[in-house]
């Protein structure tokens, strides 16, 4: 487990299944090392993934990580601003509130 508190729901199947999380943890390490990407891009993509699946949950925390790896905020609100051709305005809008959720540091 990371040095950051799980939301609720991850940490209760951390908790209760950490065989369980341990290989989604391990899964998740091999797919980041599995082609060029920098941490940078993957830490973007995995926030464009999240807003692609309408998930807020998960925008929060790839906002988080995000901000604590340096990624600048206007990087981040350009994912949710990239969604509007794919996903239309009011996905890139509830985007842009989850991603203006989170403090800037």
């Amino acid at each position: 487990m990371s040095d950051h508190q799980l939301p609720s729901g991850a940490g209760k199947v951390a908790e209760d299944y950490p065989e369980v999380w341990d290989a989604f943890q391990a899964l998740g390490k091999r797919c980041a090392e599995s082609g060029p990407l920098d941490a940078r891009t993957r830490r973007l993509v995995k926030l464009a993934l999240a807003v692609g699946t309408g998930s807020e949950g998960a925008v929060h925390s790839h906002v988080r990580r995000g901000l604590r790896e340096g990624i600048e905020p206007e990087a981040l609100r350009q994912v949710a601003l990239l969604a509007i051709p794919t996903l239309g305005l009011p996905a890139s809008v509830a985007a842009l509130t989850w991603i203006d959720d989170i403090p800037e540091g």
